[in-house]
């Protein structure tokens, strides 16, 4: 059985370059996904709802392999962060990020086998997290992305980069900012993490 791997699929969303921004054209995805509120680094609902995504995507991974259907690799954490009433996302006050942690799903996933696999997490491992996970599309449309490498600590240069030439190229930005997570903080060193950074976006009104 060939195994899927989206991130190669759509490897011009999931490997940009660290060298320059690129803009591109995200399509309709569906997404496990998780909302919540607070700095991600003391939030214990934060850590909650990351466990609350994964133990499901991985009962779903395994539920299809072994159904014969298709074999594939579980996508990374993605977040989108943003603050009311402010735009664009800083880092600053991270008490008051709003946050929404999601997990991208195959297009073989349906919500019947997302009620399943959650009802067998349920079952193993109960946590009030789960029961705000749910499955829907997020549809992003145009973007701009670029790939920060090193501790999410020290994001804000590349941020106003992104920024930085999303004005200057006649855009604004049209929703929230997003983060892709490509390593495992626990088991990669700060320095060599690498983080999507992208920003939907829309022509500037004349």
């Amino acid at each position: 059985m060939e195994k899927l791997d989206l991130k190669k699929t759509w490897k011009d969303l999931y490997n940009p370059s660290a060298k320059e921004v690129s803009v591109v054209e995200v399509p309709p995805f569906h997404f496990l996904m998780i909302d919540g509120t607070g700095d991600p680094n003391i939030s214990a609902d934060y850590q909650a709802a990351i466990e609350a995504l994964y133990a499901p995507s991985y009962t779903l991974k395994f539920a299809v392999k072994k159904a014969g259907t298709l074999d594939y690799t579980v996508m990374p954490l993605e977040g989108l962060w943003w603050v009311e009433g402010e735009t664009p996302f800083t880092l600053e006050d991270k008490s008051a990020w709003k946050w929404r942690a999601m997990i991208l799903q195959p297009e073989v996933i349906n919500a019947g086998l997302v009620d399943e696999a959650l009802r067998q997490v349920r079952k193993k491992s109960p946590s009030p997290a789960l029961e705000k996970v749910r499955f829907e599309v997020y549809a992003e449309g145009l973007a701009a992305q670029v790939m920060h490498i090193g501790p999410y600590a020290a994001e804000g240069p590349t941020i106003e980069a992104l920024h930085r030439f999303i004005a200057e190229q006649g855009y604004v930005p049209n929703g929230k900012h997003h983060e892709i997570y490509l390593n495992d903080p626990r088991r990669t060193a700060p320095e060599k993490n690498r983080t999507i950074i992208r920003q939907p976006i829309r022509k500037a009104p004349r």
